[in-house]
């Protein structure tokens, strides 16, 4: 029963009355729909009798009160209980009645139980649980430290299945790679994560692979990459990532028919380094000039205008986009839509803030195994939001072979077809 309303809105026990009542409703609801299942349960089976007539199942009171945690709040439940008389030709055993909608060993709610981890992900403390969510939700039941430590011991054994999950039904048509360093104890002084994010044929983007790996190392990419392969992952069409040689060097060894993309973000910042900050402002426009023009051949043209601006005073700079060039207009020769995600390897790095965030909150999180484990789930949860590459119909194209120019597909001629 509901609780007389005092002058600001509250009731006697302090809560909102708006509160009260979606609980009171969630807990009339779920009674409801608890009956509802018994009755049917009994009700299908009301043709099992013994030999005397007697039906073998049948409705036996209440189970006792117990709290139970979900999103509109704690509500008290009283579970209608069934005397299941029948018994188990296999095992001899009685048959019991089991609720689906509300086990016996259920105190929250599942969309609970997956809302635990992210705010623990998220920064909130493990001791922050009880006086953060007693008052927001009512109660603290199934709120303790203690859930958290069980929630990691699946995390680490969910990270564990997908490194290990068969690759050969999916199919990645570009990947983004990148080895990210964090403030966990990776047992190595000089240790990362190296990550890998691919596009599916559909157009989705995808986590790959997780592990982590020796200052982004030729070696440690190679035993990823290797893996990846063993599993059955094929040749992606082109890989982007950062400077680091030891990626190139990999994917050259697993992967030689992929292609290579440099990102513009990162060699814009190694560029810049290498000259003075009056030069910065402008040299970042020339830049900008090279991979925002209409197609490769004024991509071209702008780094002849970046060389002769800056080629006499600052050779060095000037060689850092001279000598990667191929590889850092590699984009044009694919869909114009897909330009804007395949110049950098901004996919993981936006998500890799959220990641350096939680990390930053629990000053290392022990364990190797369990460093590996909480950024799997920060990625994992990131990855709901991740939104598809544009005009996704045409990733199935440039696996295809499909040939673009000018960011536009180019049809084969009729007697080509032929």
């Amino acid at each position: 029963m509901l609780s007389v309303v005092n002058d600001d809105g509250t009731t006697a026990n302090g809560s909102s009355l708006i509160d009260e009542i979606v609980r009171e409703g969630a807990r009339r609801m779920l009674a409801a729909a608890l009956e509802a299942e018994v009755n049917a349960y009994i009700a299908e089976l009301a043709d099992q009798r013994d030999e005397r007539g007697r039906r073998l199942v049948v409705r036996n009171g209440y189970h006792q009160p117990r709290k139970v945690t979900t999103v509109a709040g704690a509500i008290e439940v009283r579970a209608p209980r069934v005397n299941d008389k029948r018994v188990d030709e296999a095992t001899g055993e009685r048959k019991r009645f089991s609720s689906a909608i509300l086990p016996p060993w259920c105190r929250k709610s599942l969309k609970i139980s997956e809302v635990l981890p992210l705010l623990y992900l998220h920064g909130l403390s493990s001791g922050d649980f009880v006086p953060g969510l007693e008052q927001f939700l009512g109660s603290s039941a199934g709120l303790s430290p203690a859930t958290v430590t069980r929630l990691t011991q699946q995390w680490q054994a969910d990270h564990a299945a997908f490194m290990d999950r068969d690759l050969a039904e999916v199919d990645y048509v570009y990947v983004w790679a990148d080895g990210i360093h964090l403030n966990v104890r990776l047992e190595e002084a000089k240790a990362c994560v190296l990550v890998l994010v691919g596009v599916r044929a559909d157009g989705s983007k995808e986590l790959v692979a997780l592990k982590d790996g020796y200052r982004e190392s030729g070696e440690s990419w190679a035993d990823l990459l290797r893996d990846c392969a063993r599993r059955g992952m094929r040749a992606p069409v082109l890989a982007v990532g950062d400077g680091a040689l030891g990626f190139w060097k990999a994917l050259a060894e697993v992967f030689p028919a992929s292609r290579h993309q440099r990102c513009w973000v990162h060699k814009t910042a190694n560029v810049l380094n290498a000259l003075p900050k009056s030069a910065q402002p402008g040299a970042r426009k020339a830049l900008q000039d090279i991979y925002n023009a209409e197609d490769r051949d004024l991509a071209v043209k702008a780094i002849k205008t970046f060389t002769q601006l800056y080629g006499a005073k600052f050779p060095k700079a000037v060689k850092k986009i001279t000598d990667d060039e191929a590889e850092l207009l590699a984009f044009y020769d694919f869909p114009a839509e897909h330009w804007i995600h395949l110049r950098t390897t901004n996919p993981i790095e936006s998500t890799f803030a959220t990641v350096r965030l939680r990390t930053k909150v629990t000053r290392g999180a022990g364990s190797r195994t369990a460093a590996l484990a909480m950024v799997f789930k920060l990625v994992e949860s990131a990855q709901q939001r991740w939104r598809a590459v544009n005009a996704p119909h045409l990733v199935a194209l440039v696996r295809a072979g499909a040939r673009f120019e000018r960011g536009q597909l180019v049809e084969r001629p009729a007697t080509a077809a032929a």
